[in-house]
């Protein structure tokens, strides 16, 4: 239990890491500002990536097939030639036999891809859960030659393992049975009349590893397998897993009578990476190795490393940089002693052998201490750390590059398992995620990574396919404080060309600032006032767009004048809206703010509209209202969009108040054009779109779009005062009519009494003709009575009517 504190102690007493900051700028899938190049196969699980050393051909392996891509043209990938590789039936269905599903585990996934010359590639794959090996021809594309691999590679298709060649002979880290418990690391096709060679099975010097990669020293002649196993050297409740870093000779041949035919130079050591006050990250994801330039020591080699923590409840890593001087330091220490499956830390004599390459003809005595003694004391401690709390890494790659200013620094290219890659560069002050980019639409569980340095891309597989990223887009930085406070060192400013480019090698002087807060660069930029014109009561939208996600966006108004706090809003995407009247016209300017040093992004000048119909008329009482009542509807929350015909905007609408809308002038980051797309949100503000990035050059004045700036408010009132007059005087002037008509037919009527009616009085209305008979000044009433007696009476005019 002591080793455990101990262990524990000594990652309290490291220095904190650094925390990874929020992406500077994110893209999503198929941006157009950041174009990825995609390659769909009519295969699947594209996973296993080899890069010819011209950078010209890349071949993938993938389920049932190899492929060789033509990727000589960075922004093209087309397929060459596809050899298909499958187990045949009856494997298959021994593989089901055995409980495998036929369609998830008996396929042929391939683990493995390596150049064996410059005319044969060599080929491992899972083979229905039975390994297989493949000669292939690299101009044909074909399979020459295929046997059994066992021990090559895992019969698990998702097992991981490492495999290199080196000089034609195959270095493997896999496991070796059916069940993938029994780990291994091998030598095979050696050459010169050496035997084989493997790990001594007597003792258990592996203990349930996970194998991620692999890496040569080509100076000291050595092997580096880097993998994660269960720790024997500490007592924990659960089982501890502990990252380890192997050793054994390239050129070892064994022992002569002990340890034949098995590595004599095996030695293995612990990661440490840790964080200040936290449990180590202690289970090794993924490892990368950062040569230095040709000609430079072999010793300042980096290897760079991404760790999980099996205690971690949330998506957090970290990458540890660990330098082969320091791994070498180590193997030179120390070891412990294994007795009864226990290592213990023995004060004896150092044995400097212990180790070492070239011990074929050690002593019996020394071959057995080697066997026994095999775990270094002390810990690889890294040099340099960075810890992500929100992002779990699956792979990484990186790349070094030299600057404007001559310096070296490291690019990381982190993918995460939600298919989202992360570029960051590690400055002097720390690191800084210069990009979000995202290459998957769902999330990944197998993937591997290539770098073309001489391309300047970065190759992906997965399930999905191939995907090519460009290490850098300079130009989606459009100004000169943006392409600085990137603090990419692939892009710098050209004051010459007024553009942000790449580092080509020329003598062209480009700006960078790449450590620092403050910029010794004073960018001279000149921004065009963007014309908006409008009319009073109109809600305005002027937009802002942040050039980086760390940047904070201020408005400023000129000329100053006194206004209601809440006469000019910004909202929570940046843009600032308020409604147009005579103390709101002017210039607007939207500044950046990122790092200490502040950038205008965009100006405009808010000027009143002259109707070519209407010049003065002015709707008064909306003039009169209230600040709090022109902004009540107005909030700054993210707007919802509607889209709405174009030919409605032309006339007036009218709410459920039957108030008509107000009109709205929106201006965004660039200025409008002839061809606009318009989308309305609920409160009542439209959004005018460019159609084109050329048609967004200049802002249309009311005289070229008449109909976007007319308003109809006077119009419509006059035309309803004059339609409610011509309804009252015709409805007068038709009551009249009836009152007269009524009149007329009372001083008309008839009396007539109809004959043999006994117990019915009616009234009839005579015919014209009967009332011209009956003269002007008489009319003749009939009327039936009860004792059929007929009345006639002379009414004269003076009787009445």
């Amino acid at each position: 239990m002591g080793s455990s504190v101990a262990f524990l102690f000594l990652s309290l007493l490291l220095g904190s890491a650094d925390s990874l900051p929020p992406p500077q700028i994110s893209f999503l899938l198929n941006s157009s500002d950041r174009p990825l190049i995609h390659f769909r196969p009519d295969v699947s699980n594209t996973t296993t990536l080899l890069l010819s050393n011209d950078s010209s051909t890349l071949y993938v392996g993938a389920r049932d097939a190899i492929l060789s891509l033509d990727v000589s043209q960075s922004d093209v990938i087309s397929l060459k030639k596809k050899v298909m590789w499958s187990p045949s039936e009856q494997d298959r269905a021994d593989c089901a036999n055995k409980g495998k599903n036929p369609a998830v585990d008996c396929p042929n996934f391939i683990h493995v891809v390596q150049a064996v010359n410059s005319t044969h590639l060599y080929a491992c794959g899972s083979y229905a859960y039975s390994p297989h090996q493949a000669v292939i021809d690299i101009e044909r594309l074909s399979v020459v030659h295929q046997d059994g691999a066992k021990g090559r590679c895992p019969y698990n298709p998702f097992e991981r393992s490492s495999v290199v060649i080196i000089d034609e002979e195959l270095f493997s880290a896999t496991t070796t049975d059916f069940k993938g418990h029994v780990p291994q690391i091998s030598r095979f096709l050696s050459k010169d009349g050496r035997p084989d060679v493997s790990l001594d099975s007597s003792i258990k010097l592996l203990d349930e590893p996970t194998f991620v990669s692999s890496s040569l020293d080509p100076a000291g002649q050595k092997l580096y397998f880097f993998f994660t196993e269960a720790g024997k050297e500490f007592s924990f409740v659960n089982e501890l897993q502990i990252p380890r870093v192997a050793q054994v000779c390239k050129d070892d041949v064994g022992g002569q009578r002990i340890l034949q035919k098995k590595w004599t130079s095996f030695a293995k050591a612990s990661l440490l990476c840790v964080s200040s006050k936290e449990l180590p990250f202690n289970i090794l994801q993924d490892m990368f190795t950062l040569r230095p330039a040709e000609g430079a020591n072999t010793r300042e080699t980096l290897f760079y490393g991404i760790f999980t923590s099996q205690w971690s409840r949330q998506a957090e890593s970290a990458v540890c940089t660990f330098s082969l001087q320091d791994i070498q330091k180590v193997f030179a220490g120390s070891f412990k002693t294994l007795e009864k499956e226990r290592y213990q830390q023995k004060h004896s004599q150092r044995h400097n052998y212990l180790g070492k390459c070239g011990l074929s003809n050690s002593s019996d005595s020394e071959l057995l201490r080697v066997k026994t003694n095999y775990l270094t004391s002390q810990s690889v401690t890294p040099g340099k750390q960075m810890v992500s709390l929100e992002q779990k890494y699956s792979r990484l790659v990186v790349m070094r590059t030299q600057a404007a200013n001559g310096k070296h620094y490291d690019i990381l290219f982190l993918l995460t398992e939600s298919g989202l890659l992360h570029k960051v560069v590690s400055l002097d002050e720390g690191p800084r995620v210069i990009e979000e980019i995202q290459v998957f639409k769902q999330p990944q569980l197998v993937k591997s990574m290539i770098l073309s340095s001489s391309k300047g891309v970065l190759y992906v597989g997965s399930s999905e396919g191939v995907t090519a990223v460009p290490v850098a887009r300079c130009l989606i930085y459009r100004s000169c404080s943006q392409c600085i406070l990137a603090r990419d060192p692939l892009c710098g400013w050209s004051p010459t060309r007024r553009t942000c480019t790449g580092l080509d090698g020329s003598n062209e002087d480009l700006v960078q600032h790449l450590e620092g807060s403050s910029m010794g660069y004073k960018c001279q930029q000149i921004l065009k006032d963007h014309e908006v014109f409008v009319h009073l009561n109109e809600a305005v939208r002027l937009q802002c767009l942040k050039p980086s996600k760390l940047a904070t966006l201020r408005w400023s108004f000129s000329p100053t004048v006194n206004l209601a706090e809440n006469q000019l809003i910004q909202a929570a995407d940046g843009s600032l809206r308020f409604f147009a009247s005579t103390r709101t016209l002017g210039s607007y300017s939207c500044e950046a703010e990122e790092g200490g040093v502040s950038e205008e992004v965009v100006r405009y000048r808010v000027q009143l509209a002259a109707s070519p119909r209407h010049l003065s008329t002015v709707n008064e009482e909306s003039v009169s209202k209230s600040p709090e009542e022109l902004f009540e509807d107005i909030g700054t929350e993210e707007p919802t969009y509607t889209l709405i015909k174009t030919e409605e905007r032309s006339q007036p609408k009218r709410n459920p108040k039957g108030d008509p809308e107000q009109h709205v002038t929106t201006a965004k980051g660039g200025s409008f054009s002839r061809k606009t797309q318009s989308i309305q949100d609920v409160s009542g503000f439209v959004e005018v779109f460019p159609t084109s990035r050329k048609d967004s050059k200049s802002m249309l004045k009311p005289r070229e779009e008449p109909l976007e700036q007319r308003s109809y408010h006077s119009e419509l009132v006059v035309v309803s005062l004059l339609l409610a007059i011509c309804i009252l005087v015709l409805a007068f002037g038709l009551f009249r009519i009836w009152r007269q008509k009524k009149a007329g037919s009372r001083s008309k009527r008839l009396l007539a009494l109809e004959d043999g009616s006994t117990t019915n009085t009616s009234e009839q209305i005579c015919a014209l003709s009967t009332l011209v008979q009956a003269g002007q000044d008489q009319t003749i009433i009939q009327t039936s009575h009860t004792d059929g007696s007929a009345l006639e009476s002379d009414l004269s005019p003076e009787s009445g009517h």
